[in-house]
């Protein structure tokens, strides 16, 4: 037989190829890293493609930028707005928005004596028979308290005193009863409540002692701003083992409160900046905590399967129908919280022992799903081990879906918070948090809505900026849309 005749044979070089050995990492022949290139091009531009679409999503600059300014401040504001959130100055309670404002000083642990004038033995005149009070006057006038004078009506019992924020229409409007004078004799009265150097409306009438008399005099006082040396010394603007009388006069500077004062006089934008710390912080280190644990309890239970898999999801329903809130009173039970104290360490292990199996359903689908790909049977022919496969191919395809889930969980994790420590069973004052807050301006929702507007704000702001975020990037990570122009 000739030489042209022979069959030819496969070349050594192609059969020596198609055996190559497995290396240290398992077995990685070259039409698996064709395959391996092929797919983190594919990842690569998907990931791309995610990044153009957000950039183009007004949800996600929207949502984004105020995630970030919420953090910042709860990062910086503290430092930069360096105000105790605790410290209470009552004569500065439920006060507006203010810059700083200059105060005298004056000693409050003084008694004041009404003046007294003894009637010279008249007879007590019924009340339709008084006639008005005259030379009302003011004595001292500022914040720590107002004192009034005038002179007596001839046949008086008594002397009632009223105090209106506008000017009384008529006899049936003059205001909030301050108090009545002891006797006929007594031709003064002292106001200490809840005084603001704003302008207020005194009037006096006199009285028989039992009906008050139709005719009154009204006198407008605007009083000057004060503060009491004692709380002087507890807000730190004078030192405390000075002598009083050193002080009594001078006056100092008091800061300002931009966004004013709750019903404490604790500084409002001071406490904001420290709520967030503590909301945030529960808001993000929980659903980190809980998304993580259900993302790798998800994936094991997903990726062995079988009895495995059954055993850890019967797990999953078990816990998910555990009671929160009971599960939490016997966390902060067995810590040790009183009433009245902070729980937040068993508020995050609450969130964190109860909130997983969401997450971990989630990627359990998402990984039985991968497992039946025709892109993974694929790899699995071309000689991929198991931990190829999980590291090139289920954990890049459940990032995705693992960042979605703490997108949500966020704000999720930030109202729970909240309605714990407004109910009480969370954070707890002193203690700033944004929960915390909103229960306490409930006191003063009707008189100054702003110290429950100002915390609720925050919150639904923080909450509509993480959903809108988390729905942004769940339609960019959509494999399934096209690209749009």
């Amino acid at each position: 037989m000739s030489v042209q005749n022979r069959p030819r044979s496969a070349p050594p070089v192609e059969l020596e190829a198609a055996a190559v050995p497995p290396d240290a990492e398992g077995f990685r022949p070259r039409v698996a890293d064709v395959a391996s290139e092929q797919a983190e091009g594919e990842a690569s531009r998907l990931w791309g493609l995610a990044g153009r679409r957000l950039r183009r999503d007004p949800r996600a600059w929207f949502g984004g930028l105020v995630a970030l300014c919420m953090v910042l401040a709860a990062a910086l504001g503290p430092w930069l707005w360096p105000r105790d959130p605790s410290l209470q100055n009552p004569v500065r309670a439920s006060l507006g928005p203010s810059s700083g404002q200059v105060v005298t000083l004056v000693d409050a642990s003084q008694h004041w004596q009404p003046p007294r004038i003894e009637p010279a033995g008249e007879a007590i005149v019924p009340a339709p028979e008084l006639g008005a009070v005259t030379g009302l006057e003011v004595v001292v006038a500022h914040t720590e308290w107002v004192r009034l004078r005038w002179q007596p009506v001839t046949g008086a019992a008594s002397y009632q005193v009223y105090r209106h924020s506008r000017p009384p229409r008529d006899r049936s409007d003059l205001g909030m009863p301050l108090g009545e004078t002891r006797g006929p004799g007594e031709v003064g009265f002292e106001d200490r409540l809840r005084l603001r150097p704003t302008t207020v409306y005194y009037s006096v009438v006199a009285s028989d002692g039992l009906e008050e008399s139709p005719r009154h005099q009204v006198l407008a006082v605007t009083p000057e701003p004060a503060l009491a040396l004692l709380s002087a010394q507890l807000l730190g603007v004078v030192p405390s083992d000075g002598r009083v009388e050193d002080w009594v006069g001078r006056t100092v500077h008091l800061p300002g409160h931009p966004l004013g004062t709750d019903y404490l006089g604790r500084d409002l934008l001071a406490r904001l900046l420290h709520g967030a710390r503590t909301s945030l912080f529960i808001g993000i280190a929980a659903p980190l905590l809980f998304v993580l644990l259900g993302s790798l309890y998800g994936a094991v239970a997903g990726l062995v399967g079988g009895r495995v898999d059954g055993v850890l999801m019967r797990t999953a329903d078990f816990v998910v129908a555990l009671p929160f809130l009971l599960f939490m009173i016997l966390l902060r039970v067995a810590f040790g919280i009183g009433p009245g104290e902070s729980g937040v360490g068993p508020l995050v292990i609450a969130l964190v022992v109860l909130s997983w199996p969401a997450s971990a359903r989630l990627v359990r689908g998402q990984v039985l799903q991968l497992r039946e790909a025709p892109f993974m049977d694929a790899a699995r022919l071309a000689g991929a081990g198991g931990s190829w496969l999980v590291r090139r191919h289920i954990l890049p395809n459940i990032l995705g879906v693992v960042l979605v889930a703490l997108t949500f969980a966020i704000p999720s994790a930030i109202f729970t918070e909240a309605f714990l420590s407004f109910i009480g069973m969370g954070v707890t004052p002193p203690t700033a948090s944004w929960g915390a807050m909103s229960s306490d301006g409930m006191r003063t929702l009707l008189t100054d809505p702003r110290e429950l507007l100002a915390p609720a704000a925050c919150i639904s702001l923080t909450v509509l900026a993480f959903n809108l975020l988390g729905d942004a990037l769940r339609d960019a990570l959509d494999a399934r849309q096209g690209e749009r122009p």
